[in-house]
């Protein structure tokens, strides 16, 4: 085929996404998708001429601009046309197509080997091509840089079956028949045995092969190799390196090898080759590197070198200490001074002699080999094993510098990871937020790579995975702080007047003041160079700010980061030419210097502290405050910077600032958060042992569950677990159930489960000795379980109600008792839970079981919300476990719905009220005994009076009442404490009990009262301890048994909370799937690693369902690039590690759950949603429990963008409200209703719809904010507006989707633009079922809420024709409404509104930044965080 221009257009990468009128109009491409293929029933024939002509040809005249590329992948070329039709004797076009079509789909986040993967036998041919084609000389540049970008997409798939038998050959250990000589590969093998037998093996499969076979394995070989010769002569022929397709090939191949040194299994082998090759030094010296121009080659080059040098063994994957990788170096230095001793005595002499020290530096050592000759210089990188010849027609020369770059980049001391972390500071200044590698990321369009890592499938070591993470966040925190900060300069709208800067606009983030006094510099500590602490003072004019905004400056809080900038007007007459500086990028947007600063605290006039003001204070105030004076901390390395620059004669900063800026307490908190990845990743520490290499992705992917681990527990007590012998019986299918031998039928609980399991016997097996790949020695039977069940009385702990345990009233069923089973046991544990199946449930039974069978263990349980945290917190606390033993960390715990307080300091007030109640009662059985003195005073007399009265007289008891002589009248007689059970029900005894049940009643007061000093003992530490914070911190470390915290203050307060010698033994982690990996991590580390480096855990259980929300990562770069988004849970799912699904769901009518089935095809109903009647019952008022309802344009406009990505649809808004009020006026509850809008914009539009016509109003009301214990149950009715009218947006997104149809109980109301929705592929099973019912509103008159019609009674139907036929039916019914009541003397409802929280204002539009992303937190650990509630 001959070559092809192909530059790809950055601009229409930029431009938006295919709209419905481009997929239903009249282009070129739509007409030929709707001739050829998409009014096709059956599979059409795929003409060859159609290919190249109606589709490459145009495609390459319009330069393969990725808005056609998008339009075609839309028509869905590849579902309908390409891959249908595709054979071994398909075009060379159609095979690129093919290609092209997936790289869109990968950059779109859309399923793409999915699609591939229904035609299995034909994918390796296709594949085959591929890489045929990618190492085709007579293609253009442009053309193979796509086909490298399709290559690395495979290669980032691995845990496709169908894409990993492809990739994998191409980086086995076949690729060093390409090394330079037959002693590097025996040096290889030397240093591991088993590459030796690896390499013998691969040997005789290529011996034992046939001819085609042969041509294959050569291929393979060979093929990874060609693509690297002719890389070096791309970025070394200087007739073409400087060529812009050129350039960016090389870029994308650069890239391609950095993911292939990133993953230990593709970097086991490939590093050794790329080594070989001298790539690095090669790449150093070259002219398309040292072209000033390509900076991003440049940045790719230091990510590629960062992975070749990583401290890690390739083979064992064994991450080197930084004393093993310092021996390593000096073990290569040694050997340079052997071998220059040995064959250059007299002219490196001096190099011989020469400490190892000196010689790692690379101008001392280039010193040294000056005197060397150009043959010399061959000689000793031949000696020292390095390749010195090249293929004749490679442009890579063998030169003098050449040489020299090889040795002097193989001795040089190269810094570790760490060493380049240690000087990453987590504050930005303006120089750090316009990097140039910041600012490409901000304008990536997917046309070229980052010079970034990306989060992958697997990674080298904790320490990569660690170092990764850091880089990522910091880069995306940074990204988010510089928006901020053109924002704030945005609104302020600084003009220059003369030489002073004056700011005509306001912004509520900013405000400008004069420069910041520094009144404390203290002088650095032992050892070290900047300032041990620098202190400034920042006078705040806030007497023309709203008394709101004045609280929001004075709340600022110790810790808080506020920025100072330098703004100056920007010069609109003023060229900036072409300039990339990093200061003149930051000057085109008004910012001139920015520091960061860290609050200490705010005082007012007259210096005293806010925070020490009585609460009331503020509102007593006869004056509006006119100053407020804030005292920070500035950055000391920064500071000290700033000084040497004012030294040398420059301006001072400090001098210009004239602008601080604040930022929202929810995105302020980046600095913990880095310091505590930073902290994780300058350590050794790793995940515990059993874990470790499931973590990174290594190994056996079932290597961490209980079924794998020698710790695997053979009996667990499932208390309340089971609430009957059927319910046992059911729970366990495919196991042989074998009650215990002293009990003949079927009892009640508790049960005691004992497991054995029938080891998997191999089945004989003849034929050949040698095994094929996919193909196993031995066929294994199955399995099976025998279960032992045992039961126990359950202990009498005392006669009042209190004393009875709580028990579960949960029927689980067999899938959540498998998940509650793994949960309970030692390892790893990943629970899958689609909607309503149950998650919380089983985690607070895992949670349970825990806390019971491990009294000493004590458990941390993590979520990604407060709302999901609270919710699972509340069910916790209504099971079994003593309060005491409960703490909630962060700002989440004031939402509780409970009746005590979990907080810090709530436990240890309450703590001391209980021990005041405790002292009470010994007091009161001090005086049932007659015992003299104050014995209630304290716990330590409390304490002393047990010993000296109680046990004694316990002991006296019961020793007499289990003698034979005892009665069971004298057993009731004689018991010591009958005055102090007066107050419990009477008769305390029964006169008619045997002995033996009167001695355990007598059992059960006495653990009553063993329980009371038992309590005491344990609050006498905060008697003892004075000041909060210590016994605060002393319940966190030592009473607390199960801790509960959100990821993101786990992240923030993780050196904190390791520090105090926190320790714990299981993670119980709730909505994992929405948690980034970092995220995830860090509260497996939230304490201090063994001595052998690894964290002490015994189990990580995750609940989560990554088929719905993923992590929300505002940047198109680090969401889609580097794969930011990518969650712990998910990648563990894409590993193959064994799951637990949940297939039972409890919430929605089977009608509205199949709605979202199809995502779960093994996903069925509970009786709850079949049998109750108001599941059976229709939806008054309505003819259908769903219904799609098309939205046309209203007033001529449909959706508007009235600020950059701040979407609204006035016309679902309205017929949205319409609903909501024809509800309300049925008698549905304002509770049980809900409007989810899909976009921030919307959802503000929506409530000014609802301001006007409801607030205020009786009959309506605002719907309920629908968050709490009950908020998945009481919220019955769901009305949805999709918004968009041009295109789907970011519902094509499946997982978004899955949670706007999972939300409702009873009913579902969409509001959509059909011909948007219907159109788009991805979403063809959900919208199939929605768009089988009439697209207009079909009501049913003359009910009210609730009705006795069934769902599937056929009614008489009223059609509304349009929102304003809606509209005008609800107002003639709120007309007879009134009528009516006033007719028969009734009373309207009492006025009930509910207050808006400060931060869904919508005043500004200032969520609207990206629309599309923004979002609340979920609600009840599953609500849609892009999405929006009312």
């Amino acid at each position: 085929m001959a070559s092809t221009p192909m530059a790809p257009s950055e601009d229409a990468a930029i431009l938006g996404r295919p709209t419905v009128a481009d997929l239903q109009g009249d282009s070129h491409y739509a007409q030929i998708a709707r001739k050829h293929w998409l009014t096709s029933v059956k599979a059409p024939k795929v003409k060859p001429d159609v290919i190249k002509q109606e589709l490459w040809d145009h495609l390459e005249k319009e330069g393969f601009a990725f808005g056609s590329l998008m339009l075609l992948e839309q028509l869905q070329l590849i579902e309908r046309y390409l891959w249908p039709g595709y054979t071994e004797e398909s075009s060379n076009y159609h095979v690129l197509l093919l290609a092209l079509m997936v790289i869109v789909k990968k950059r779109e986040g859309l399923p793409a080997w999915e699609h591939l993967s229904s035609r299995p036998a034909e994918f390796p041919s296709f594949f085959r091509r591929i890489l045929s084609m990618s190492i085709d000389y007579t293609l253009s540049s442009a053309i193979r840089m796509h086909l490298v970008s399709f290559i690395i997409g495979a290669f980032q798939s691995m845990d496709s079956g169908l894409v990993r038998r492809e990739c994998a050959p191409l980086v086995s250990i076949g690729i060093w028949d390409n090394l330079h000589s037959e002693a590097a590969r025996e040096a290889k093998f030397e240093k591991n045995s088993m590459l030796k037998k690896a390499w013998r093996g691969a040997a005789k499969r290529f011996e034992a092969a046939d001819e085609s076979t042969k041509g294959k394995l050569r291929f393979e070989r060979s093929w990874l190799f060609t693509l690297l010769i002719d890389f070096l002569d791309r970025i070394y022929d200087t007739t073409i390196s400087a060529a812009e397709d050129n350039i960016r090939y090389c870029e994308r191949f650069v890239e391609f090898l950095s993911d292939l040194q990133s993953q230990p299994p593709t970097r086991r082998y490939v590093n050794s080759l790329i080594r070989d090759l001298n790539l690095l030094p090669a790449m150093r010296l070259s002219p398309a590197f040292n072209d000033e121009e390509n900076g991003l080659f440049r940045e790719l080059y230091n990510l590629l070198r960062h992975y070749a040098y990583f401290p890690i063994d390739d083979q064992t994957g064994q991450q080197l200490s930084s004393a093993q990788y310092h021996q390593k170096h000096c073990t290569a230095l040694a050997r340079l001074q052997r071998v220059a001793l040995k064959h250059f005595k007299d002219k490196l002499a001096v190099l011989v002699l020469s400490n190892l020290g000196s010689l790692e530096q690379r101008a001392d050592l280039e010193g040294h080999l000056e005197s060397l000759t150009v043959p010399e210089l061959v000689e000793l990188c031949t000696v020292l094993g390095f390749r010195t010849e090249y293929p004749t027609s490679s442009f890579v020369a063998q030169t003098r510098s050449f040489l020299l770059e090889l040795l002097l980049s193989a001795h040089e001391r190269k810094p570790t990871y760490q060493e380049t972390l240690r000087d990453l500071s987590t504050l930005p200044t303006e120089s750090t937020l316009y990097e140039t590698t910041f600012l490409r990321n901000e304008t990536y369009n997917g046309s070229r790579p980052l010079a970034i890592p990306k989060l992958n499938l697997m990674y080298l070591a904790m320490g990569d995975f660690l170092w990764r993470s850091f880089i990522l966040n910091r880069c995306e925190a940074f990204y988010e702080i510089r928006k901020d900060m053109e924002d704030a300069i945005k609104r302020l709208q600084p003009r220059s007047t003369g030489s002073v800067t004056k700011f005509e606009g306001f912004s509520k983030m900013a405000l400008p003041i004069t420069k910041p006094a520094i009144v404390e510099v203290l002088p650095p500590r032992v050892g070290e160079l900047s300032p041990a602490e620098v202190r400034a003072e920042v006078i705040l004019d806030v007497s023309r700010l709203s008394p709101g905004i004045r609280k929001e400056w004075e709340s600022l809080r110790p810790g808080d980061i506020v920025f100072l900038l330098s703004v100056q007007a920007v010069d609109e007459n003023r060229g900036f030419g072409n300039e990339i500086s990093v200061q003149s990028v930051a000057n085109r947007q008004g910012l001139k210097h920015l520091r960061s600063a860290e609050v200490i605290k705010m005082m007012d006039e007259n210096g005293r502290s806010l925070r020490e003001m009585p609460l009331d204070q503020g509102d007593k105030l006869t004056h509006r405050p006119r100053r407020r004076r804030l005292i920070v901390k500035l950055d000391t390395v920064t500071y000290k910077e700033d000084k040497e620059r004012a030294d040398k004669g420059k301006p001072d900063i400090y001098e210009a600032i004239n602008v601080i800026v604040r930022r929202k307490g929810r995105e302020n908190n980046f600095k913990p958060i880095l310091d505590s990845i930073k902290h994780l990743a300058l350590s050794r520490i790793s995940a515990p042992g059993w874990f470790q290499d499931v973590f990174l992705g290594i190994g056996d992917p079932a290597g961490a569950s209980y079924k794998r681990l020698p710790n695997r527990l053979k009996s667990i007590d499932f208390r309340d677990t089971f609430l009957d012998w059927q319910h046992l019986i059911e729970s366990l299918p495919g196991s042989t159930v074998e009650p215990n031998e002293a009990i003949n039928s079927s009892y009640g609980p508790p049960y005691v489960l004992e497991t054995s399991t029938d080891e998997a016997q191999p089945a004989i097996t003849r034929g050949s000795k040698k095994r094929r790949r996919g193909q196993t020695e031995t066929s294994q039977q199955a399995s099976m379980d025998h279960v032992k069940i045992s039961t126990y009385k359950p202990l009498n702990t005392g006669p009042y109600p209190a004393d009875v345990p709580k028990l579960n009233t949960v029927r689980f069923t067999p899938a959540q008792v498998e998940a509650i089973n793994s949960g309970t046991q030692p390892g790893l544990t990943v629970i899958l839970g689609p909607p309503g199946t149950g998650k919380t449930d089983v985690a607070t039974q895992i949670i349970n079981n825990i806390y019971h069978n491990f009294p000493a263990q004590r458990t941390l349980l993590v979520a990604h919300s407060n709302q999901a945290l609270n919710q699972l917190f509340q069910k916790i606390t209504a099971l079994d476990i003593d309060e005491r033993h409960l703490l909630r960390l962060g700002h989440g715990e004031e939402e509780l719905e409970t009746e005590s307080s979990y907080s810090k300091h709530g436990r240890v007030e309450s703590f001391l009220e209980i021990g005041a109640r405790y002292m009470a009662e010994v007091t009161r059985l001090a005086a049932s005994i007659n015992a003299p003195g104050d014995h209630g005073s304290s716990c330590e007399t409390a304490d002393y009076f047990n010993l000296v009265y109680i046990e004694p007289a316990w002991k006296k008891y019961i020793d007499r009442v289990q003698s034979n002589e005892c009665t069971a009248e004298e057993a009731i007689e004689v018991f010591p404490f009958h005055q102090y059970f007066a107050t419990a029900h009477q008769p305390l005894f029964s006169p008619d009990a045997p002995k033996d049940e009167i001695i355990e009643t007598a059992l059960g007061c006495y653990r009553h009262i063993e329980k009371l000093f038992s309590e005491l003992e344990d609050i006498r530490p905060f008697e003892i301890l004075r000041s909060g914070r210590d016994k605060a911190n002393y319940l966190l470390i030592k009473e607390a048994r199960i801790i509960a915290m959100t990821s993101t203050h786990a992240a923030m307060r993780r050196q904190e909370i390791a520090n105090l010698g926190f320790h714990y033994d299981n993670v119980v982690m709730e909505e994992a799937a929405q948690i980034t990996e970092i995220e995830s991590f860090i509260p497996l580390a939230l304490q201090n690693s063994d001595k052998d480096g690894e964290l002490p855990l015994q189990r990580v259980v995750l609940c989560g369902d990554h088929l719905q929300n993923s992590p929300i990562i505002q940047n198109l770069a680090f969401r889609q690039y580097a794969n930011l988004e990518q969650s712990l849970f998910l990648r563990l799912v894409r590993l193959g590690v064994p799951t637990v699904l949940l297939d039972r769901q409890g919430r929605a009518r089977p009608s509205l759950a199949a709605l979202y089935k199809w995502r779960y095809p093994s996903l069925g109903d509970l009786p709850l949603v079949s049998t109750p009647p108001e599941f059976l019952s229709a939806n008054a008022g309505f003819r259908y429990d769903y219904q799609f309802i098309d939205v046309p344009d209203y007033k001529g406009h449909g959706e508007m963008e009235p600020t950059p990505h701040f979407i609204q649809n006035l016309g679902e808004a309205e017929y949205a409200v319409a609903i909501y009020m024809y509800m309300r006026l049925l008698g549905y509850s304002a509770e049980k209703i809900s409007i989810l809008c899909t976009y921030a914009g919307q959802r503000a539009l929506v409530m000014d719809v609802l301001g006007h016509r409801c607030r205020g109003n009786r009959l309506f009301g605002m719907p309920g904010k629908m968050q709490g214990r009950n908020a998945e149950t009481d919220r019955t009715d769901i009305i949805l507006s999709l918004t968009r009218t041009t295109r789907p947006g970011y519902l094509r997104d499946i997982r978004r989707l899955t949670v706007a149809l999972s939300r409702a109980r009873l009913g579902l109301y969409v509001l959509g633009r059909r011909e948007v929705f219907e159109t788009s592929y991805e979403l063809r099973d959900a919208f199939g079922l929605l768009l089988q019912r009439p697209a207009k509103l079909m009501l049913t008159t003359g009910e009210i809420h609730p009705t006795e019609r069934r769902v599937e009674d056929d009614v008489l139907e009223t059609e509304m024709d349009g929102v304003e036929h809606l509209g005008q039916y609800v107002v003639e019914m709120t007309k007879a409404k009134v009528e009516a009541l006033k007719a028969r003397g009734g009373v309207l409802p009492p006025a009930h509104e509910e207050r808006l929280d400060e931060d869904e204002d919508m005043a500004d539009g200032e969520l609207g930044r990206n629309d599309e992303m923004e979002g609340d937190e979920p609600i009840a650990g599953e609500g849609p965080e892009g999405m929006e509630w009312l």
